[in-house]
Order: C-alpha cells, then sequence, then structure tokens
C-alpha cells in the first residue's frame, strides 16, 4: 500500500512545478516595463538617426563630387579641341614672321588679315582659359613647361638657359596644354 504522506508530497511537488510553469508562461507573456520599451525605442532611434546621418553625408559627398566634375568638364572638356587649333595658331604665326619687308609692304592687307585672325584666335584661347607660354632666350629652363628640343654649348650663358625658342607653349587653365619647346645651353666647352 502507498504512505498517504509521500503521495501528498508528490502531489504538492507537481503543484509547484505546475505553478512554477504557469508563472513562467505568465512572464512570457506579460509586456515588457515601460524602461525596458523606452529604453528598445530609444536604441532603434539612435539606430535610425545613425542611418540617416551617414545617408545626409553621402549625399552631400555626391553632390561635391558632382559639383568638381561638372567644373572639371567644362573647363577640361575642350582640351582636344584646344591641342587641334594649335597648330592653326603656329603656322599663323610663322606666317607673320616668314614675311619679309619687300613682302610686307606689297601685302599689306593680306598680312593685316593674317595679324587680325591671329589677335581674334589669341582672343578665343584667353576666353577659353588658355594662356601662351612665351619663353624668352636668357630664361631657365623650366621642365614643368618647357620641352628641351636640343642642347648645345653656347658661349657667355649657363647650363640651363634657354638659347632658342622653337614654339611657344600653352597652358589650359592650371594643366599644361603644350610644353615650349625650347634649345638649352649646356657648359660651354673650354
Amino acid at each position: 500500500m502507498a504512505d498517504p504522506k509521500n503521495d501528498d508530497f508528490l502531489d504538492d511537488l507537481e503543484a509547484l512545478a505546475a505553478e512554477e510553469d504557469a508563472r513562467e508562461e505568465a512572464e512570457e507573456l506579460e509586456e515588457p516595463s515601460e524602461a525596458d520599451m523606452i529604453a528598445e525605442l530609444e536604441a532603434e532611434r539612435d539606430q535610425y538617426k545613425d542611418r540617416f546621418m551617414r545617408a545626409l553625408a553621402d549625399a552631400e559627398n555626391a553632390r561635391k563630387r558632382a559639383d568638381r566634375d561638372r567644373k572639371e568638364a567644362e573647363n577640361y572638356g575642350s582640351t582636344r579641341l584646344a591641342r587641334d587649333l594649335l597648330p592653326v595658331y603656329d603656322n599663323l604665326q610663322r606666317a607673320l614672321t616668314a614675311a619679309n619687308e619687300e613682302q610686307k609692304q606689297i601685302s599689306v592687307a593680306l598680312l593685316e588679315g593674317v595679324e587680325l585672325t591671329l589677335r581674334e584666335l589669341q582672343s578665343v584661347f584667353r576666353k577659353h582659359g588658355i594662356d601662351v607660354i612665351k619663353p624668352e632666350v636668357g630664361d631657365r629652363f623650366d621642365p614643368q613647361i618647357h620641352e628641351a628640343m636640343f642642347e648645345a654649348p653656347v658661349p657667355n650663358t649657363k647650363a640651363g638657359d634657354i638659347i632658342q625658342v622653337s614654339a611657344e607653349g600653352f597652358m589650359l587653365y592650371d594643366r599644361l596644354l603644350r610644353p615650349a619647346q625650347v634649345g638649352v645651353s649646356s657648359t660651354p666647352a673650354s
């Protein structure tokens, strides 16, 4: 026969276990406390704020990049056309320097037309940010804007002095379009 005291004890244990299970289920079903909800909402808010600030910074960076690209395209987009016009400038310069005094007196109108055309081309160059690099004989050679076409020892000069200008150079704003082509003095032979 069973001991009634043990059966009651087992019944009490089962009842306690059932109560504990019911309490755990109730806790799971209970809504979180107000402080927990506030903390959770603040964390979510901070996460959205961080995302928003990053998106705002990305948009600002994209705007700045687009402005910089637009300005660069505006300033340097015509580089190929400008390079193609440089031989025209050179040829007009050669035409003016090739005419001797007799030809100048005979073809006054023609040379005036060439001069006016050259001036107009220079005006267009200035309007579009193209500056002429005009080195002079005796200036120092600068590899940033000059191209040495030859080197020769010339008396009464220092090594690195420009001794001849073959062609003028050109800058497009702050970029070199074409270096000035020059002859450079080497150390004179003794």
